[in-house]
């Protein structure tokens, strides 16, 4: 999927459901705390400016890679979630897709409001990840864009799976995916100099590390695992 494609699809909002079980707690906790890191940042694209950081990072800063990268990492998250809500009746997952589609294509469209507020492209010549010292190391040789990212043959499959096959199948590619976009997330808390941005990264990691927990018990109770 292109990197300049901002485009979501619009669906309609999750129907209201009973209470998921206790054991979701921790996960919940994990997306009110993204939320309140995406209020932070929607206050600095307003206030044009971060006195942690510098105003306007360069295009092979860090900064602008990891706003590049990783728009282009939850896109594919956003996608995949869209896919398993038309291909299953579970409530439990439709649930998680839906709340992982909202919460990335959310940090998505800050991460490129930055992008134009540093008048930044949202495209780059060079490989992705080349602010983390990966470059063409980054796709890892099986056809995937970014470490963690499905390849364009296991969204083909996840689109004709149904049911019990379509849910496992999506919960080990968000599982893999999650653990792509958490050492991307790691890379910017080192690396990027913008305050805000370090920290929507930080909260990255601690809801996804959460959902990873969320998903691998959700893969356990269908009888599968995590792929290695």
């Amino acid at each position: 999927m292109s990197p300049a494609d901002t485009a979501t699809r619009a669906r309609p909002d999750c129907p209201a459901t009973p209470a998921r079980p206790a054991r979701r707690a921790g996960w919940i906790a994990g997306t009110a705390a993204a939320a309140l890191l995406a209020g932070g940042a929607i206050t600095y694209a307003v206030a044009d400016g971060d006195s942690a950081g510098p105003a306007t990072p360069t295009t092979e800063s860090a900064d602008a890679g990891f706003a590049r990268d990783m728009a282009v990492h939850h896109q594919q998250a956003v996608e995949m979630s869209y896919i398993v809500r038309d291909r299953t009746d579970d409530e439990e997952v439709r649930r998680l897709a839906y709340d992982i589609a909202q919460t990335q294509a959310n940090q998505r469209g800050m991460l490129l409001g930055w992008l134009d507020l540093w008048e930044l492209p949202k495209v780059s010549a060079d490989p992705p990840m080349t602010w983390m010292g990966m470059g063409d190391m980054a796709s890892g040789g099986d056809g995937a864009l970014m470490p963690g990212m499905a390849t364009d043959a296991e969204l083909k499959k996840l689109e004709t799976l149904s049911g019990d096959q379509a849910e496992v199948f999506y919960l080990q590619l968000m599982v893999t995916h999650h653990q792509g976009g958490i050492h991307m997330a790691e890379g910017c808390v080192e690396k990027c100099t913008v305050g805000v941005e370090k920290r929507l990264a930080q909260g990255m990691v601690d809801a996804q590390e959460s959902e990873i927990d969320l998903m691998t018990n959700m893969l356990t109770e269908r009888g599968a695992k995590a792929r290695s």
